[in-house]
């Protein structure tokens, strides 16, 4: 009878039905009826100018159902009706909400971005057990303060919005994990901030912060700092003590130095592209031990110190659109799976080089270390004493560098003088590309103990031997530009594998192995004829960070891959569907993948 309370006193059915009708234009009767039964109601996308009563009152007033004395049966009984704890009316053309909204105090998730909102009720106070609340992309010029009532708050997303600052007591939002103000018009942070103890991502991108609080470095949980596109000049040194930070995006500002991070022993991304940062030393580097990326691109260095070697975990790095003339060899001994170098003034590398790719660019800068061991003539000779025809292979290349290298011969098949060279020493790559092979070599099972890295590319491979799947330290693996259509089930047994290249096959699905093998963090499956994938099982893959589909035969992206969030780029374009369209792409994996979880239906 709890439920009564807000009827009690006056005339239960006097001008309900006048109210429904109003109300069934645009909220279908058996949507209510539906969201008495599980506590959501999904309005997104009906043309509302406004939220219709019948939405505020849906567990206040008797359902129509009642009052036209219809029999329900046990699971219809209309005063056992689930309270409303998920409401989603995102892209309507609200301009105001009302103070009505006080009437739904078990909601959890509010969702009413992609509207006209210029301000909220003050009533939204009473919604103490609100734990996601999303404003985004609205005209919200002020905050009231009544917001900082919400205690149970754990996301707050006021993305695309017109805020010029935050109200004060913004710290009492103690229970805050993820809190987005990106494309807004802030001009400073808060110092207060720090006291948001559980904060741990915070997204401050696109707005106009010169500075930001020494005092953020209270944030003990913060793992995601996102910054890109402020007038910042420096970076107070004060961050550097963050000990739980793992990504930091400073693209777009107006750094000349690049920050000391001696305490951020977690820190897996720094991007810092886009600034004018006009040198990169040893201070800089010495500390990022656990750092994967590291994007400087479109500044003004002039040089790389011998001191990235200290990067030993870096895969990713992007010093494109510097001033740059040359690399220090030390960087071939870095495992980087991406180098970019496009727009720099290199003169110790030719061009052509470059354009075959990061794997060639390091390898010929590991050719040219000068090493303590015997020099190449020397080893050309001793071996060509014992087996002359191991002059063709490159055994200073299997010594130093601890590479098979047999690549662009055009022949159909690797020699066995190829695999006998190896002798005794420690293979760790093989890089075989640029042939005609049609199947993979038999003896590569000889080095299963061995090898990691793997380079079969433009060949004519249609099938996949098992004796690949031997390999079991295999980390990388590149098969782009062969004619493969599918890949054998054994390929799960591949428990490292990190990166594959498939891109340039006759790949019509992506291959169902892929789902089942958990460590990958790269699926390169570009220019192929791949018409479907499988979100539920891509969601499982709590390692993939790339995901490449262009130029494929996709005619709809499944809204459920937007739960994927732990995908960094997800690269769409060339594929013939209509939605996401053009400009949600262009604004890159984070917006795709919030487009697509926003249709996900309820």
């Amino acid at each position: 009878m709890s439920r009564l309370k807000g009827i009690a006193g006056r005339d239960t059915r006097a001008g309900f039905r006048t109210e429904s009708r109003d109300c069934s234009a645009c909220v279908p009767q058996g949507l209510l009826k539906a969201a008495r039964k599980s506590g959501q109601l999904n309005l997104s996308g009906r043309n509302l100018s406004e939220v219709p009563q019948c939405v505020w009152r849906i567990n206040v007033d008797i359902p129509e159902e009642a009052n036209q004395n219809l029999s329900f049966n046990a699971s219809e009984r209309w005063w056992e009706q689930t309270d409303l704890t998920k409401l989603i009316i995102s892209n309507n053309k609200l301009q105001s909400l009302t103070d009505d909204l006080r009437l739904l105090p078990a909601l959890i998730v509010l969702d009413i971005h992609d509207n006209q909102l210029t301000s909220l009720p003050s009533a939204i106070r009473e919604l103490e057990n609100l734990q996601k609340l999303n404003v985004s992309h609205n005209k919200l010029k002020i905050l009231p303060e009544e917001i900082t009532n919400l205690r149970n708050l754990k996301g707050l997303y006021l993305q695309h919005n017109e805020l010029t600052c935050i109200p004060e007591g913004f710290e009492q939002l103690n229970n805050l994990e993820d809190l987005d103000l990106s494309n807004n018009r802030l001009t400073t942070v808060p110092a207060s901030f720090s006291f948001l103890s559980s904060l741990m991502r915070l997204n401050l991108s696109s707005n106009q912060l010169k500075s930001l609080p020494a005092e953020l470095s209270g944030m003990k949980r913060l793992k995601h700092l996102d910054c890109n596109s402020n007038l910042l000049e420096t970076i107070p040194p004060e961050l550097a003590s963050m000990e739980s930070l793992e990504l930091l995006y400073l693209r777009r500002n107006k750094l000349r130095f690049l920050p000391e991070f001696p305490s951020c022993k977690l820190l897996k991304e720094l991007h810092v592209g886009e600034n004018q940062i006009e040198m990169l030393g040893a201070e800089h580097l010495k500390h990022l031990n656990s750092i994967l990326v590291l994007d400087l691109r479109d500044n003004k260095l002039k040089s790389v110190p011998d001191e990235i070697t200290l990067l030993q975990s870096l895969e990713r790095l992007d010093l494109s659109n510097n001033d740059i003339s040359s690399l220090p060899c030390s960087l071939g001994r870095l495992h980087l799976k991406f180098l970019a170098l496009e727009g720099n003034p290199l003169r110790t590398i030719r061009r052509e080089i470059i354009n075959k790719g990061t794997q060639e660019v390091l390898k010929y800068l590991r050719s040219k270390i000068k090493d303590d061991g015997p020099s190449q003539n020397d080893s050309v000779i001793e071996t060509a004493m014992t087996l002359p025809s191991e002059s063709r292979v490159n055994v200073h290349t299997i010594i130093t560098l601890k590479m098979l290298d047999y690549s662009d011969k055009q022949t159909a098949l690797i020699p066995d003088e190829v695999f006998d060279a190896v002798k005794s020493n420690i293979i760790t790559s093989i890089n075989f590309s640029k042939n005609q092979l049609c199947e993979i070599p038999k003896r590569i099972v000889e080095l299963k103990e061995m090898v990691s890295d793997v380079n079969l590319s433009f060949n004519k491979l249609s099938f996949i031997s098992l004796e690949l799947c031997t390999l079991q330290k295999l980390t990388f693996l590149d098969l782009r530009n062969n004619f493969l259509s599918s890949l054998p089930e054994e390929m799960e047994s591949l428990t490292g594998l990190q990166t594959i290249n498939l891109s340039f096959n006759r790949f019509k699905i992506l291959p169902e192995v892929l789902y089942r093998i958990p460590t990958l963090e790269t699926i390169l499956i570009s220019n192929n004829q791949v018409g479907s994938l499988d979100p539920q099982k891509m969601k499982t893959m709590e390692n993939l960070i790339t995901l490449d589909l262009q130029n494929n035969d996709l005619l709809q992206i499944p809204p459920e891959l937007g739960n994927c969030v732990n995908l960094r780029t997800l690269l769409l374009d060339g594929n013939p569907f209509r939605v996401p369209r053009a400009a949600i792409l262009m604004k890159g994996t984070a917006a795709i993948l919030e487009y697509l979880r926003d249709r996900i239906p309820t």
